[in-house]
């Protein structure tokens, strides 16, 4: 079973018409997407858009042997119109099966919001999940047959993708494909290296894909080390690298800090950020979540964990420092990063770059901005991905 990818943007198409915005402005070439539309073996047509006869022909394709129209979701704007010589579209009640002659079986999966995912299976027994724009399958079941290919809005609804690992649907020979493209994320490289967190991948309209067949999508990485400056956006990059898997632990080392609103004002606007799946512990005794098995982890932040270290041994008292406090804290930062070495563990972390900036006034500042340059470059040193992000940009230093 093959699938023709007559367009891949979002229902209005990227760049969206009269949208003055940098994305759409870059939106060219191959990454200008018509709305999304998928062609299944030149027999089963899954959503009508504008200009489908056209966009069929530009990829040496023929919507001449369409046997079935099927629409996933609710078409805003004027009526489209039905092609020549095609059926009329119509959508398959949630959980009934359709039998194509063609071979094909086609069943309707519920969905969280407006529309109906579909599951087409193939004469050869591939299967695919279609999942409509701004939606998640409803109800899912575990344990379930990984699918061979899963086209979703996975930058939209990431926590469609999660729901779908949850129970299995999504596996590590799963081709996850992103449709309903819009402008939230600038086109080309930024759009792939985010998807590419996800476990997903982007390709061009008119790119016909082979169910079942290998693709080579970038492994998510094990160890990832996310550095900022203060309101850099480094602690939303970190979140969104593991907002398309299920059951991450947040681990937040900066405690709860009773009496104090405004570290409440910051913790409370974290947590609504957060799937609500996600667990969250409050320890800074990073060590022992390393060495478990378990779901990813999410550590924010290692700035944090220092402060809590360096308290620990004593660092802020000259004498102490110099009467073993040094020491001591190397050695806590040893365990630390060969534990991150030796994990099992997806982990992303998240610490603060303060070394660019004004040199701290005290003697005790400027311990903790050398301490954590130094942590910073040992837990770095660990990881397969660095990022460093600035005024919301992700710049990759390593991976």
């Amino acid at each position: 079973m093959d699938v023709t990818l007559l367009g891949t943007g979002a229902p209005a198409g990227l760049p969206r018409p009269d949208c003055p915005c940098a994305a759409c402005a870059a939106a060219q070439g191959e990454d200008a997407r018509a709305a999304t539309a998928l062609l299944v073996d030149g027999a089963l047509l899954l959503d009508l858009t504008p200009g489908a006869a056209f966009a069929a022909a530009r990829a040496g394709r023929s919507l001449a042997g369409v046997r079935q129209v099927l629409l996933s979701h609710p078409h805003d704007g004027p009526a489209v119109e039905v092609p020549a010589g095609l059926p009329q579209p119509g959508r398959v009640p949630d959980g009934r099966e359709l039998a194509l002659l063609t071979g094909h079986r086609v069943r309707a999966v519920a969905l969280d919001a407006p529309g109906t995912g579909y599951v087409v299976t193939g004469p050869d027994g591939g299967r695919l999940l279609y999942v409509p724009p701004g939606g998640a399958p409803a109800g899912l079941e575990a344990p379930t047959e990984p699918y061979d290919l899963v086209l979703a809005d996975v930058v939209g609804r990431p926590d469609a993708l999660a729901r779908l690992r949850a129970v299995g649907a999504v596996g590590p020979t799963t081709d996850v494909v992103a449709v309903h493209l819009d402008h939230d994320v600038p086109p080309g490289r930024e759009l792939g290296r985010r998807l590419a967190a996800a476990g997903a991948r982007a390709v061009p309209d008119g790119t016909t894909l082979a169910v079942g067949s290998y693709e080579d999508v970038p492994d998510v990485p094990r160890r990832t080390l996310v550095l900022g400056g203060a309101r850099s956006g480094k602690s939303v990059e970190a979140e969104r690298r593991l907002e398309s898997f299920p059951d991450v632990l947040y681990v937040a080392t900066g405690g709860s800090r009773a009496g104090d609103t405004e570290w409440a004002a910051r913790v409370g606007a974290h947590r609504e950020r957060r799937p609500a799946s996600w667990q969250t512990a409050e320890t800074c005794d990073l060590v022992p979540l390393l060495k478990d098995e378990g779901p990813p982890l999410l550590v924010d932040c290692l700035s944090l964990w220092l402060t809590d270290a360096m308290d620990a041994v004593g660092a802020w008292d000259d004498a102490e420092w110099a009467d073993g406090g040094e020491r001591a804290l190397r050695d806590r930062v040893r365990e630390l990063t060969e534990a991150v070495r030796t994990t099992r563990r997806t982990l992303v972390a998240v610490s603060n770059e303060v070394g660019s900036g004004i040199v701290p006034a005290t003697a005790s500042g400027r311990r903790y901005r050398d301490e954590l340059g130094r942590l910073n470059a040992a837990f770095a040193a660990e990881c397969e991905q660095v990022l460093l992000v600035v005024a919301g940009q992700a710049l990759v230093l390593r991976g």
